[in-house]
């Protein structure tokens, strides 16, 4: 669409760099309170990974990636092309300083601050979501029939268990099932010797993208307006930042939120903010009128990839590939995916299709909610990993915090852009 900026030495009020779910709806909330807030972002709205993520409202997830026990088989994983954690060949001596940060952040006691860090943003996401949902007449997008993870095997099933009480010490409802519990839940999955933990309260989308789309469109009745460019550079001025666009022409702003996701650390570095922000490469298969082989999202622990029905089709998503925005996709990650249905479900036909985005990943799993080091001119709103879906509400809420310079509804201190 066409936007029409204020007049020459006029400025724009709130200046939103994406336009995923982190940052349509932050822009929904501030135009509600007043503000006047342009969107920028050159992909449309709800595209990457905002549409192409496993569909969970995952109030469950707030167990870090680092861990002590994923430092222990680190070294071993890195280099497992087939293995649920991988680095892309020719991106590891890059990625390097980013894995020390991450090992250090996979010691026990900082995984554990990181547990707690992340269960302050996600325990209240399914009624957030809830309330949003109702607001867009967006309901029958909505699931609540919970989420499970399944594990194989006696051993995993009690490493398991170990990661559920941990969960279970910060607030997170689970229930511990066995296999014949869980193959009532779910009767079309293979029987597994091991069993489940299943999060009765957790909900799921039917339809990312569609759901994503709502809100740009219910943003854009409330007066939000959508610019279909690029940001290639920002800077901040005494009262206002400049926004340099990709086709050239220049805007300022009064106020920018940065929720441009695993392409923020671009513009980050622009302002001075050095954050150790990488890319994991995400990866789904979608199989067209299969949307019936499992009830609910359905994480296979082991191999670290949900299955996840949705409107008329089952989406295969996860694993975590670290390397970068440009690299075309690794055919062996869609094979890992296709090989591990083909194991759980063999008479499965061919995947009808497939797809590639880019999650925005931080060594301490935390999301990146602040003000930059110029202050509140610029804030941040990013690096949400695997739960962006779910944290979008209280996101939105605390860049609201920040750029109205009212009191958040928690302490932003565990999520400082300086925090490394």
């Amino acid at each position: 669409m066409t936007v029409e900026f204020a007049m020459p030495g006029e400025q724009e009020d709130v200046v939103i760099v994406g336009a995923g779910v982190v940052g349509l709806t932050s822009a929904l909330m501030l135009q509600r309170l007043g503000r006047s807030v342009v969107v920028i972002d050159p992909n449309p709205p709800g595209s990457g990974a905002s549409y192409g993520n496993a569909g969970t409202i995952a109030d469950f997830a707030i167990a870090p990636v680092g861990s002590p026990t994923l430092l222990k088989r680190l070294p071993s994983l890195v280099f497992d092309r087939q293995g649920p954690f991988s680095i892309r060949q020719g991106a590891l001596l890059a990625l390097l300083p980013w894995l020390a940060q991450f090992a250090w952040q996979s010691l026990p006691g900082r995984s554990e601050n990181n547990m707690r860090a992340i269960a302050a943003l996600t325990l209240d996401a399914g009624v957030r979501w809830q309330s949003l949902a109702a607001d867009l007449e967006a309901q029958h997008l909505i699931q609540n029939k919970g989420c499970l993870y399944v594990f194989n095997g006696e051993a995993q099933y009690q490493a398991g268990r170990h990661d559920m009480r941990r969960r279970q010490a910060f607030g997170v409802k689970v229930e511990l099932l066995n296999p014949g519990e869980l193959a009532q839940l779910e009767p079309h999955l293979p029987q597994v010797e091991g069993g489940g933990a299943f999060f009765p309260d957790a909900l799921s989308v039917s339809d990312p993208g569609h759901l994503v789309r709502l809100i740009a469109a219910r943003a854009e009745a409330d007066g939000v307006q959508i610019l279909p460019e690029s940001v290639v550079r920002l800077s901040a001025q005494k009262r206002h930042v400049v926004l340099q666009l990709g086709n050239g022409q220049r805007v300022t702003a009064r106020q920018v939120v940065i929720a441009a996701g695993a392409h923020s650390k671009f513009l980050a570095d622009q302002v001075g903010d050095l954050v150790p922000l990488e890319t994991e490469r995400g990866y789904h298969l979608e199989y067209d009128g299969e949307s019936e082989r499992v009830l609910r999202p359905v994480c296979a622990a082991e191999s670290g990839f949900y299955m996840s029905p949705m409107a008329g089709r089952l989406r295969v998503a996860g694993t975590v590939e670290l390397g970068g925005v440009k690299a075309p996709p690794t055919p062996e990650r869609l094979a890992f995916l296709s090989q591990r249905m083909r194991d759980i479900f063999p008479d499965l036909k061919a995947a009808s299709r497939s797809w590639l985005g880019f999650r925005p990943s931080m060594p301490d799993s935390r999301p990146v909610i602040s003000e930059s080091r110029v202050g509140r001119q610029i804030v941040y709103a990013f690096g949400h990993g695997h739960i962006g879906l779910t944290l979008a509400p209280m996101t939105a809420s605390l860049v609201a915090a920040l750029i109205q310079n009212t009191l958040p509804e928690i302490s932003l201190n565990d999520y400082r852009a300086d925090r490394f």
